[in-house]
């Protein structure tokens, strides 16, 4: 029955998505009733690939929040939590201070950040790596260390950089779905269902690390190879997506606990729910940020920024009165 209940709200969830991207993709534009030529291109060149984008980082970040507070038994925790988009921010700022993408064109930016977030993330290994052992609790505390020490490089970068410059830094700091590209969004596809699938694969591991380490350990799930694939796979999956669209913050940890709500702790079915809410959150998101404003344009992590503080305030009242 309960399974029956998940299997009917997924096809609701599946349902919302796709009219949510029809919505933003066809507002405003005449398709069926004198179309034009310059309709089909924004279409085909903007509003499509936007979209898509929209899906692709939404559900990415979702599930890697879904994972890390899984294995960290932690609903406070997210993927920006470990340092890595800190890392990803200082790489795509120092590319922007050097003017690379007038150069080598917007992938220099994103090849940038994925550096940027690759090192924190080696850097933040070996450190959390104790007689070959992983400790979660130095993980966790170096990776908000890093996370403060990557925000006063991006402040010293934004200092010594031109106006020119810093208008850019700024912009791609707050989040923008504007980089979208068919090419990015294929190479971002392969690798969020890369991971969604390796998600997968581990979703009883991590359904037997809820009742404890100790617990797990003797259900035969090797915690510690748990723990490092999560937290590489989240980090990879964190830093393609932010390499893309900037930092968005709280979609990892507003979706993943929302779900948790509706699908109870069963990963099989949170990480299909999470990447659907997460790619609805972030397509509602974009559509308010593209119109409250128009004809200019907020950047989306303005508005996802607002919409899950509040949320997050709400949903943290309605349980401690409960």
């Amino acid at each position: 029955m309960v399974k029956k209940r998940a299997l009917i709200k997924i096809i609701i969830l599946f349902f919302i998505l796709i009219i949510m991207a029809y919505f933003n993709i066809t507002y405003g534009l005449h398709l069926f009733e004198k179309s034009s030529d310059i309709d089909k291109t924004i279409l085909l060149n903007l509003r499509l690939p936007r979209a898509v984008l929209a899906i692709l980082a939404g559900g990415s970040l979702s599930i890697c929040g879904a994972a890390l507070q899984g294995v960290f038994r932690n609903s406070l925790v997210e993927p920006y939590t470990l340092g890595v988009s800190g890392g990803a921010a200082v790489g795509v700022a120092v590319a922007l201070s050097l003017s690379l993408n007038k150069i080598f064109g917007v992938f220099s930016l994103i090849s940038a950040g994925f550096l940027g977030a690759i090192l924190v993330l080696l850097l933040l290994y070996v450190i959390a790596i104790k007689n070959y052992k992983l400790d979660i609790k130095t993980l966790l505390l170096i990776g908000v260390m890093i996370s403060f020490i990557s925000s006063s490089i991006l402040m010293l970068i934004l200092a010594v950089s031109n106006t020119q410059n810093l208008h850019g830094i700024i912009f791609w700091m707050m989040g923008s779905l504007s980089n979208a590209q068919n090419n990015l969004n294929i190479a971002l596809g392969c690798i969020t269902l890369f991971g969604l699938l390796i998600f997968y694969f581990f979703a009883n591991k991590l359904n037997a690390l809820q009742f404890g380490y100790e617990k797990g350990a003797t259900l035969g799930v090797n915690v510690e190879q748990v723990i490092k694939i999560t937290v590489i796979l989240s980090s990879l999956l964190t830093a393609a997506s932010v390499s893309v669209t900037g930092i968005i913050g709280f979609i990892g940890l507003i979706i993943p606990h929302i779900m948790r709500k509706l699908f109870y702790n069963d990963f099989r079915i949170l990480f299909i729910a999470s990447f659907l809410g997460g790619a609805i959150f972030l397509m509602l998101s974009d559509f308010i940020a593209s119109k409250i404003i128009y004809p200019n344009e907020l950047p989306v992590g303005v508005v996802t920024g607002i919409l899950g503080g509040i949320f997050f305030i709400y949903i943290f009242r309605k349980e401690k009165r409960a």
